[in-house]
């Protein structure tokens, strides 16, 4: 299959900003879109079934399990989160640019199987991380504490992806999280899918 569009990952503790960026990014940047997960946990306030996540029980998503659908899925805070492989791969064979939201579990598992880009975004501190956390109230205390946790382990993480981003002022976070992508784009495998025709035309044999 002939995938012309680039498929992205991109990885940030809880609080690290990430789902803001993208949306941010999204708003911005046209030919691109997020891979919908499904997933075991409740829906939050203000989520909606099909654009956030498809929201399953146990049972379903173990059968997507043993069907080999999920590109990858992944256990997080007690709830299981599972890419669809067949949708990513029509995304990519249109052209489509597909950004998957994931941990660094699920990110390894892609990255085996397929060829992406893969992004870190990072919090500025510690500090900032909590306060984001506890501004957002969607968590209980004993929630928070269990993310700020799982926080370092992460980040440890980091070096494993092929470009960081620091959250810390977000225009700043947001203008570098597009220049991967646009860059991306003008790399000379991509130009040459989405160009085909023009470089025939300006190549001229000689008789």
């Amino acid at each position: 299959m002939n995938l012309s569009g680039t498929l992205y990952i991109i990885s940030a503790p809880s609080g690290g900003g990430k789902t803001s960026l993208v949306n941010a990014m999204l708003a911005e940047l046209s030919n691109i879109t997020v891979s919908i997960s499904h997933t075991t946990r409740a829906p939050r306030v203000g989520e909606i079934e099909g654009k956030n996540y498809f929201f399953v029980d146990e049972a379903t998503f173990r059968h997507h399990q043993e069907a080999g659908t999920f590109l990858e899925h992944a256990k997080v805070f007690n709830n299981w989160y599972g890419t669809s492989k067949t949708w990513v791969l029509e995304q990519l064979a249109k052209g489509i640019d597909v950004i998957l939201e994931i941990d660094w579990q699920g990110a390894h598992a892609v990255k085996e199987q397929m060829e992406c880009t893969s992004i870190f975004i990072l919090p500025p501190s510690r500090e900032v991380l909590l306060k984001r956390l506890v501004n957002r109230s969607q968590d209980s205390q004993a929630i928070i504490d269990v993310r700020m946790k799982q926080a370092s382990q992460e980040i440890s993480h980091h070096t494993e992806y092929d470009y960081v981003v620091v959250n810390d002022d977000f225009e700043l976070a947001l203008h570098d999280l597009k220049s991967i992508i646009i860059a991306n784009r003008l790399r000379v495998v991509k130009q040459k899918v989405r160009y085909e025709a023009l470089l025939h035309s300006l190549v001229v044999k000689e008789q």
